[in-house]
């Protein structure tokens, strides 16, 4: 077999990736696995959405290559939804780059401004891309602790006592995934200054603003937060369109250029019915995230009941498409949650995951119907755990 690439040595397969074969396999030997780790949307998205995608086939230009940058109306589309749903002003022109999701954003941002040796700091607990990512490019992790003693915020002074000196991402993730902690304006304020004291590039990834969250801010609201700062978002849970894959990264046009310049060797444009759809999205009122946090908060109710049945405590103040919760002391989150999926048929996510911070907590999703979560719970209830 031909040797692998050396940058592969400290990157293994994506958790969900792996685990997910095997609740596959589980499923086909016959066992009723319902699966409470992933947030992929159940929920469909809005019926607008769907048409305008049926309705783009017909374009004349539906199937060809579209631009590099998507189409102008897209982009007006993002600079629309951002002036009204968060008071920031972009340029659709040069502020704004479409991407196949948020996803695919980390890596060309990441291939953009890294070299090999460079330092990037990353959140523990936090999404497991941003360090695979890194790992892949050949730079250095330098992780920095979160935890739930600080509201799962950065400690600055914590963070200053390391060599920062080669470091030239931050990512950040507010409201943040696994554990639902928000941001407020003051905090990232701090971020913004952090970024320009040191020169680091502050990234902060921003899918889940509009769930279960009463206030919904954008890192650039802060006063010259463009000098050092970008911002990664999704229509996958706002709108229900995981599959899609379509969202954005927005920041300074010298930034977003240089991005680009990765991109545009990456892939083709993105299919042209999608982008429509999107635009179609970023036009709802605000009855439509109305309309899904009332299912959500239904979801909600329902996995807390299942937390309190495994003995778990949770912040009641969080939001987020998940909630996360601490295990009983001394309680192997891995190992916990091996036994629900082999011995209940219940797939939850352990915190370990997420980074070592994460280790005594596990995490559900509210991508399931109030129906399984009913069901769940009478699986838990029914035996010992």
């Amino acid at each position: 077999m031909i040797q692998k690439a050396n940058r592969l040595s400290d990157v293994k397969e994506y958790y969900f990736s792996k685990k997910l074969r095997e609740v596959a396999a589980l499923r086909n030997e016959g066992k009723p696995i319902i699966n409470l780790a992933i947030g992929s949307p159940d929920l469909e998205p809005p019926t607008s959405v769907v048409e305008a995608i049926k309705s783009a086939m017909q374009h004349p230009t539906a199937h060809q290559y579209q631009s590099y940058q998507g189409i102008p109306e897209f982009r007006e589309g993002i600079a629309n939804f951002y002036r009204t749903n968060f008071k920031v002003l972009l340029n659709p022109a040069n502020e704004i780059l479409p991407l196949m999701g948020s996803k695919e954003g980390i890596m060309h941002i990441s291939m953009a401004f890294l070299n090999a040796g460079d330092k990037v700091l990353i959140p523990n607990p936090g999404y497991p891309t941003y360090e695979s990512v890194t790992r892949l490019l050949e730079a250095e992790p330098v992780f920095y602790d979160l935890r739930q003693e600080t509201n799962w915020l950065p400690n600055f002074e914590e963070i200053e006592k390391q060599d920062l000196s080669n470091v030239k991402i931050m990512w950040v993730n507010y409201p943040h995934m696994p554990t639902g902690a928000v941001a407020s304006k003051e905090d990232f304020k701090k971020l913004i200054a952090f970024g320009k004291k040191h020169d680091i590039l502050i990234a902060n990834d921003n899918p889940y603003s509009f769930v279960l969250n009463d206030n919904p801010i954008s890192i650039l609201e802060v006063e010259g937060a463009k000098e050092v700062a970008i911002e990664l978002n999704s229509l996958s849970k706002t709108f229900n369109m995981a599959g899609w894959r379509v969202g954005m990264v927005i920041g300074d046009a010298e930034i977003i250029k240089t991005i680009l310049e990765v991109k545009s060797n990456m892939d083709s444009g993105m299919f042209f019915g999608i982008q429509k759809g999107a635009v179609e999205a970023l036009k709802l009122s605000a009855d439509w995230f109305i309309k899904q946090n009332e299912i959500y908060k239904k979801r909600q109710k329902a996995v807390r009941e299942i937390f309190d049945a495994l003995g778990c405590t949770y912040n009641k103040n969080y939001g987020g498409l998940f909630v996360w919760a601490k295990l009983p002391e001394g309680k192997d989150a891995t190992a916990f949650t091996n036994k629900l999926l082999y011995e209940n048929d219940v797939f939850i996510a352990p915190g370990s995951i997420f980074g070592s911070n994460g280790e005594g907590y596990i995490r559900a999703s509210l991508c399931v119907s109030e129906t399984m979560l009913k069901e769940v719970l009478n699986r838990l209830t029914a035996v010992e755990i």
